[in-house]
């Protein structure tokens, strides 16, 4: 089964999200459940909590369909003690609003050195933060997002992805999301069938298909191996239609959520459409306009 849906807004409450993911067809959706550019949130209520629960029963969305997203200020590698701690306790807390919303899956962005400390240094941190998080929380996998590798941001090369799951104690609660743009743009290509292949081989080998718990489907306004983070619509970019086409036939990939981080919400429902009849080996259809 492929699930396939969209980043979609949570304004209004994070049970406000999951219509909008209904109203564009979605059958997976990721959100954020707080503010991602701020540091602290109120707390979750009772009443959003039951209501999300309701939600998703209304609309059938299972946990292993929703992928929420993390801060993007949290930096689970980072070189100074006091800095390191606010992060820390603020992806606990992303982990525990998880729990509170009967969620499974957390996905962040590993962290970045900040040129002050080496590679490994930095990937022995990020893995320790999670055999933290993970020992004070229940039921949650925390999912590392591959990067673009702009900065000093670490987990562009599958090896530090693997390099983290090594040092994590507990391998059934961490798992992977891979964005193709991210890959694309540090380096892996995925411009044709053959291409696109080689690159999830060598996920495969490197990493494992047993860790992938979801994926980020977005082409890239940026240059294979530019390390710049631009995402673009289905097809518009540089990675091309091909691509998408040979991850949604491919059959090491399922049951995950599959998000759209497009930059046309308007169309997310036709991209969203063409990326189902995709998975339907044989098939044609139009490119998402």
């Amino acid at each position: 089964m492929k699930y396939v849906g969209a980043h979609v807004s949570a304004a209004g409450g994070a049970d406000k999200a999951i219509a909008r993911a209904h109203d564009i067809g979605a059958t997976a959706f990721a959100l954020f459940t707080k503010n991602q550019r701020q540091w602290h949130a109120k707390p979750l209520t009772e009443a959003t909590i039951n209501a999300f629960k309701a939600e998703c029963r209304k609309y059938g969305y299972g946990p292993e369909q929703i992928l929420p997203h993390d801060s993007y200020l949290i930096n689970l590698g980072h070189p100074e003690a006091e800095a390191l701690a606010k992060s820390r306790a603020a992806f606990l807390d992303e982990m525990q609003r998880c729990e509170q919303l009967g969620l499974t899956l957390l996905n962040f962005h590993p962290g970045c050195h900040l040129r002050k400390i080496s590679e490994s240094d930095c990937l022995k941190i990020i893995a320790e933060s999670l055999n933290e998080v993970l020992d004070q929380t229940r039921g949650v996998t925390a999912v590392i997002e591959n990067t673009a590798g702009q900065g000093s941001n670490l987990g562009f090369r599958f090896e530090h992805l693997a390099e983290i799951i090594e040092q994590v104690e507990d391998k059934s609660r961490v798992g992977v999301c891979i964005d193709t743009c991210h890959a694309f743009v540090a380096g892996y290509d995925l411009r044709t069938h053959k291409a696109a292949e080689a690159t999830l081989d060598e996920f495969g080998a490197v990493v494992g298909f047993e860790y992938l718990r979801g994926m980020h489907l977005n082409d890239a306004k940026t240059t294979l191996g530019s390390r710049v983070d631009r995402h673009h619509s289905l097809g518009q970019g540089n990675i091309g239609l091909e691509a998408f086409t040979t991850i949604m036939r491919d059959t090491r990939i399922k049951n995950i959520p599959m998000i759209l981080e497009t930059i046309e919400p308007e169309i997310w429902s036709e991209e969203i459409a063409w990326l189902n009849v995709q998975a339907c080996t044989g098939s044609e259809a139009l490119a998402p306009s």
